[in-house]
């Protein structure tokens, strides 16, 4: 298992801030993943790709009939190239005629949140969605800021990254190695006053949670 990179509060280098990531959401019936699944590899791995392939998950909680694709670029241009290539072709992300909708969503990091690191961490993932009221990102930011390290050294996070477009909003996404885990975690971290973020909570409207495995050749498991 490779083991998180800590996270201090203090922000990372200016390279690592301006790493952007995409998150893509691939929309199938529902006997249809396994199909929609086995083209993304080589599409995302293909030699005209840009960016770094980093996980790829289907939902097994919230909304079924979904595979989420995560991406890291070295900056907004890069990215923006390989969206271009998404849109330009009839097969994005392989998935051709298996595919009843596609979301491609683009987010920077938290300031001090390291670059995601691969791995076996899981195997279950929650990725979690909140979406902020206006000018809610800064308090966000600031709270996550105070009381995500202490937090990462016993549930360590995969990555904290905020909506360049569209509303305000943030995405979690946590590993964990069991359902049960994750419930034990996240009650102790409350019942010890670890979590919530001071301040954080009040700047939410809404708030989603999906949970989902890794299929087979993510780089995130």
């Amino acid at each position: 298992m490779t083991q998180p990179v800590p996270i201090s509060g203090e922000d990372v280098g200016q390279e690592q801030q301006n790493i952007r990531y995409e998150l893509t959401t691939l929309a199938f019936r529902l006997l249809d993943g396994e199909r929609a699944a086995a083209g993304i590899e080589p599409w995302v791995n293909s030699p005209d790709a840009q960016g770094r392939f980093l996980g790829c998950w289907q939902t097994e909680n919230g909304p079924l009939g979904r595979i989420l694709v995560l991406r890291a670029f070295t900056d907004d241009a890069e990215l923006a190239r390989e969206r271009m290539r998404a849109r330009a072709g009839d097969r994005p992300f392989g998935a051709g005629d298996h595919l009843t909708d596609l979301t491609m969503q683009s987010f920077a990091p938290f300031p001090f949140v390291p670059p995601v690191r691969t791995g076996e961490f899981g195997p279950v993932y929650e990725i979690r969605d909140y979406h902020l009221r206006p000018g809610g990102l800064p308090a966000t930011i600031a709270g996550w800021r105070k009381a995500l390290p202490g937090r990462h050294r016993v549930d360590p996070l995969t990555v904290v990254m905020y909506a360049l477009d569209g509303p305000d909003r943030i995405i979690q996404i946590w590993p964990f190695k069991s359902l049960d885990e994750r419930v034990a975690l996240r009650q102790d971290l409350y019942a010890t006053g670890q979590w919530p973020p001071p301040g954080a909570p009040e700047q939410i409207l809404e708030a989603t949670s999906l949970i989902a495995w890794p299929t087979p050749f993510s780089p995130l498991t």
